[in-house]
């Protein structure tokens, strides 16, 4: 399932019809392009093989994002190795979460750590998700009772955080979460989560659900080409700018034949 870049048709082109749906947690998945793209832009190495699942690696080869529709129930995981302090840990998405709210998480994997303190709960609480009086776990849940976001123990004592949306139908997604997760993917998942901004799919990818509210809007391929490609471009800017800056970082390890009582600087 290897990617391709988006492009326009050019002139002559016509608008296409699109939808603008709201809560964007019951958007369906989308194009998966908007992932894949914005790693490969940053850096991960492309490994899917053709007609197979998507399947990426990121440059330190510590994290791996998959995603696969041949198998049941299919969706994402997102694995990460142990390294240094770090444990190994694991999400797994539905493969109808959308693709927006994949990104939140997938697009910080490829950024440096925030040093702002982390609260996982702060994003759905700015979007005044609230918590039940007598939920057995730590819970929150959106405005309008589609999605929720959960801190809880499973039967096994395992701690975890888990996710999803879910319409009045009984179609939706979930996700979860090991407890070693870094605390900043989850606080990503959850922004992405929370945010009220809609987004987009085409005619006939719109989801048969009556808790959405579309808009509908005539959008020229070449609008829609234009809009993506920023994003890539974005991510390769912002992946040159920390190789150049690393590169350019004086070595601060002490040469072999230094001596510690040293005290000269050679210019």
């Amino acid at each position: 399932m290897r990617g391709k870049q988006w492009q326009g048709l050019g002139p002559g082109e016509q608008a296409e019809q699109h939808y603008l749906i709201e809560p964007r947690a019951l958007a369906g998945g989308g194009d998966l392009r908007h992932v894949s793209e914005f790693l490969r832009a940053s850096g991960w190495r492309d490994k899917s093989k053709s007609g197979g699942p998507l399947f990426l690696e990121s440059p330190d080869r510590t994290v791996r994002v998959a995603y696969d529709p041949y198998v049941l129930p299919g969706g994402w995981t997102i694995h990460g190795k142990a390294a240094g302090h770090q444990d190994e840990w694991r999400v797994n998405l539905g493969r109808q979460t959308p693709v927006e709210i994949v990104a939140g998480l997938t697009d910080a994997l490829t950024r440096p750590l925030s040093a702002h303190a982390l609260n996982v709960w702060a994003p759905l609480q700015e979007q005044h998700w609230r918590t039940p009086p007598n939920a057995e776990h730590v819970t929150a849940v959106s405005p309008d009772g589609s999605a929720w976001m959960q801190f809880h123990q499973d039967p096994n004592g395992e701690a975890m955080w888990w996710s999803g949306a879910k319409d009045q139908q009984g179609n939706g997604w979930t996700a979860s979460f090991t407890a070693t997760t870094p605390m900043h993917l989850v606080q990503a998942f959850s922004t992405a989560l929370a945010s009220p901004e809609p987004v987009m799919r085409p005619r006939g990818r719109v989801p048969h659900s009556g808790q959405i509210r579309t808009t509908s809007v005539s959008v020229l391929p070449s609008q829609l080409s234009a809009w993506q490609q920023a994003r890539i471009t974005a991510a390769r800017a912002a992946t040159w700018a920390r190789n150049s800056w690393a590169a350019s970082r004086p070595r601060t390890t002490t040469r072999p034949h230094a001596h510690a009582s040293g005290t000269r600087a050679r210019r």
